[in-house]
């Protein structure tokens, strides 16, 4: 089963796995988070590439072509120092909602 993500959720999966891998391409970042989502999302290229380009965009993070391990040239991609703040942010407020929404599931009141 694949569930849909929740809008927002994919820049900081993004961001997490450029901040834990270092640079990687986008069919690796998506199969990253596909890998770490145990199944549970599938990620193609009309989902991960507009949200690359738009990372990019604000600056939070940057690419540069290279090759593959099986020698195809592709955009590599890293997050900045930038990024890495926006990942902070964007780390807290989640931790926050999480939180909040476990307490109102647990309210037996």
């Amino acid at each position: 089963m694949t569930d849909e993500i929740q809008y927002g959720t994919l820049d900081l999966m993004v961001l997490k796995t450029l901040d834990v891998m270092g640079s990687l391409h986008g069919y690796a970042i998506a199969r990253r988070i596909e890998q770490i989502a145990e199944g549970s999302l599938a990620l193609n290229q009309g989902t991960i590439y507009p949200a690359l380009l738009r990372l990019e965009q604000k600056g939070w993070i940057v690419s540069k072509w290279g090759v593959t391990e099986t020698t195809r040239r592709a955009r590599f991609f890293s997050i900045t120092r930038t990024g890495r703040k926006q990942l902070a942010v964007e780390v807290a407020s989640w931790t926050r909602t999480v939180a909040t929404v476990s307490r109102l599931l647990e309210d037996k009141s």
